[in-house]
């Protein structure tokens, strides 16, 4: 059992994400620091200061529902996610990471020339469907 749990953890998948983990906590704590001190201020400022944490609630008998703090996280999140969104496209930049146009790949001459045939029998077919003028005017 030892063998394979060696096994498993020499893996490269298994490697590759604890390093994910590792490099996504402290990138976290950078997204984080950059949303509350940089632009939650900035976003304060061109709001008038609202905070949807404090003061947003519902109370039901005993219970109190604080569907701001709820609100505000969803906020966070919006704005951390767009942060993020923003770093992979400049890393991607930097690194020449680039989305690929995949082109339709290119056919042979033979499929063409099938596929050439292949409309010139629909044409033909089509042509023998249609009731001639002799045929109309018989009737």
């Amino acid at each position: 059992m030892l063998k394979e749990f060696k096994k498993f953890i020499a893996r490269g998948n298994v490697m590759d994400l604890a390093v994910g983990v590792i490099v996504g906590g402290a990138f976290s704590s950078i997204v984080t620091s950059l949303v509350e001190n940089i632009l939650m201020p900035v976003i304060g400022v061109l709001t008038g200061g609202i905070d949807f944490s404090h003061g947003l609630t519902l109370k039901v008998e005993d219970a109190t529902i604080n569907y701001g703090a709820f609100l505000q996280s969803v906020l966070d999140f919006l704005i951390i996610a767009f942060c993020i969104f923003l770093m992979v496209k400049v890393v991607n930049k930097i690194l020449g990471h680039h989305e690929e146009k995949k082109e339709a790949p290119k056919k042979s001459d033979e499929v063409l020339l099938l596929e050439e045939i292949r409309d010139l029998l629909k044409s033909e077919k089509k042509e023998e469907k249609k009731p001639s003028k002799v045929d109309k005017k018989k009737k």
